[in-house]
């Protein structure tokens, strides 16, 4: 497989983004990976490696774009327990950024580029997001049922909110599938919120699976940090390589 940078035209400007393609000419089911609030680096290419593994051209689209080239931040003490805070105190003000309109006006941006190549299979494509990347991908998939096939989110948060927007008020659209993989004892996602989420889901007939990784911290997924949890990490894998081999089979 081969992963290259692209440039992908959005409404606010241009995004940078790595495609993961599989080895053979396609066309390929594509996937989008939203990426988690640290950003664009190795961690994120060694997991859209294991999907194109399995047939599938990734897009890993930089979501914090519109404030420059990834790398935004230097990240060479991610593992340090001590230098997190100082980093996300730069990290929030971008998840800001991203607002319904916006992750609505560039996840249209992502599924044009993916649509106007002749090694993507013609058809809905596929989400999973991580994090912050979650949520994106539930308000993507609102957005645009009849392009998104499936999203998994894997410790994501603030699906569910106090504010009119909020995440789980607009699943009443979804005619596809979801898979949530929670963190536990998670702060942006608590028991409570899960519940609500579940209920929301309920009302609206969505097909859908929502787990709690016990013992699991928010983050699990990344091995590049120091909650890496290879256990819930292979579960993950799991739970979505059987999402999509259901929803976008790769023959």
């Amino acid at each position: 497989m081969r992963t290259t940078t692209v440039d992908i035209p959005t409404g606010d400007g241009v995004a940078d983004a790595s495609l993961t393609r599989p080895d053979g000419n396609g066309p390929f089911p594509a996937v989008l990976l939203f990426m988690d609030a640290i950003g664009p680096r190795p961690r994120l290419v060694e997991m859209a490696e294991r999907i194109a593994d399995r047939g599938y051209l990734v897009l890993t689209p930089h979501l914090f774009y519109q404030a420059g080239r990834a790398p935004l931040f230097d990240l060479s003490r991610l593992a340090e327990p001590d230098q997190r805070s100082a980093l996300f105190e730069k990290i929030m003000p971008l998840v800001g950024v991203l607002t319904p309109e916006v992750v609505r006006q560039d996840t249209a941006a992502y599924l044009d580029f993916l649509a106007a190549r002749d090694d993507v299979r013609p058809g809905p494509v596929a989400i999973t997001g991580y994090c912050m990347g979650g949520t994106n991908a539930l308000r993507a998939i609102e957005a645009y049922p009849d392009r998104i096939a499936a999203v998994a989110s894997f410790h994501g948060g603030r699906f569910v909110t106090d504010a009119p927007d909020s995440p789980h008020l607009g699943v009443g659209s979804i005619t596809g599938e979801l898979y949530f993989g929670h963190a536990d004892a998670d702060q942006s996602m608590t028991p409570e919120q899960i519940a609500t989420l579940e209920k929301a889901l309920d009302a609206a007939g969505v097909r859908y699976r929502s787990e709690v990784y016990e013992g699991a911290h928010h983050g699990f997924t990344m091995a590049d940090t120091p909650i890496y949890d290879e256990r819930a990490t292979e579960r993950h894998w799991v739970a979505l390589f059987d999402l999509l081999d259901r929803t976008l089979p790769v023959s």
